[in-house]
């Protein structure tokens, strides 16, 4: 890691977060900031070609089936998928959240269909897999915040594929405990609930959302189900500290969190938030030994590293 790093330099604007507006205090974050104009050699990611790439490709058009490879616009599409793996995202492809950082379409959800989790077992079957992932789009317009189907899924997909295990990236649920339960009923192989960022950004990075709500999730699921691992995954660059990153990861070790994600964010689109600076592979091999000090089972820790990342390969290490 590099030094102890203040909020890098950088020509910016600055939100209104308090009331009345003080710049400078610690409620004010960045929001823009001069983007910069190349990505570094070591975000190279293989192109989305080759058989296999096509093949799961036109098997998931046919499906009517969604992947959060594509609707996120994840850099490692063109590996993950040549390698016949993806994360399934169910719930439709419309978020009813607008975070900042997320390629996935806002607006009006889809209908719920009931059918997808048939579907996904289907594609799983296919693609000959043994470890599968499911995740969603926020569903803030459903009680369960979509739990149900998450239940639905693993369900399907272990009677579809005897064997086969299941992780679950899920969102928040609006906090409700009664959600998580009916997903931790399903005996997920994994719970994966993301932390995204520090709580110094949450206010622009995830609208919506809330750091001690996200904690809670994790620790609930834990004390509920001690025998199902729990996960979460941090995106970096974005304006966060050295020491904010390590304060996250040492709240989600006190909460038991056995396997954690830590990745480059990058800019889906110029209407996103802007990537302040490119955290150097170095400084992600210092976070991944820092991580494993502090007693995570397994820390994926890399530029492009997502939380589906390598996710079969973190599961098969023993929990925390």
């Amino acid at each position: 890691m590099g030094s102890d790093q203040s909020a890098p330099s950088a020509v910016c604007e600055w939100a209104d977060l308090s009331d009345p507006f003080v710049p400078g205090t610690i409620d004010t974050v960045l929001v823009t900031i001069t983007p910069r104009s190349e990505r570094p050699p070591w975000l190279r990611a293989p192109a989305p070609v080759g058989d296999n790439y096509r093949e799961l490709k036109s098997l998931i058009e046919r499906l009517r089936l969604h992947t959060v490879c594509e609707s996120a616009a994840c850099p490692n599409v063109g590996e993950c998928w040549n390698h016949r793996t993806a994360t399934f995202m169910i719930l439709g492809n419309v978020c009813t959240r607008r975070c900042g950082f997320c390629g996935v379409r806002k607006g009006a959800p889809m209908p719920v269909d009931y059918d997808e989790p048939r579907r996904v077992a289907e594609a799983v079957a296919s693609l000959g897999l043994r470890y599968a992932v499911v995740t969603s789009v926020n569903r803030d317009d459903r009680k369960d915040g979509g739990a149900e189907l998450f239940a639905l899924t693993i369900s399907a997909v272990r009677e579809r594929v005897p064997g086969c295990k299941v992780e679950v990236l899920i969102p928040d649920f609006q906090g409700s405990h009664a959600a998580v339960n009916i997903v931790l009923d399903a005996s997920p192989d994994v719970l994966n609930h993301n932390t995204e960022t520090v709580p110094r950004l949450y206010r622009q990075v995830r609208l919506g959302a809330r750091y001690e709500r996200s904690l809670d999730v994790l620790a609930y699921a834990k004390r509920t189900r001690p025998d199902v691992p729990t996960k979460s995954g941090l995106m970096l660059g974005l304006g966060e500290t050295d020491d904010e990153v390590l304060q996250v990861m040492r709240a989600l070790r006190a909460h038991q969190v056995d396997i954690l994600t830590l990745g480059q964010y990058l800019r889906p689109s110029p209407k996103h938030l802007p990537v302040i600076r490119y955290v150097t592979p170095q400084e992600f091999a210092e976070f991944r030994r820092a991580g494993l000090e502090m007693g995570f089972a397994h820390v994926e820790s890399g530029p492009l590293v997502r939380s589906s990342y390598h996710a079969a390969e973190a599961s098969a290490r023993p929990t925390a």
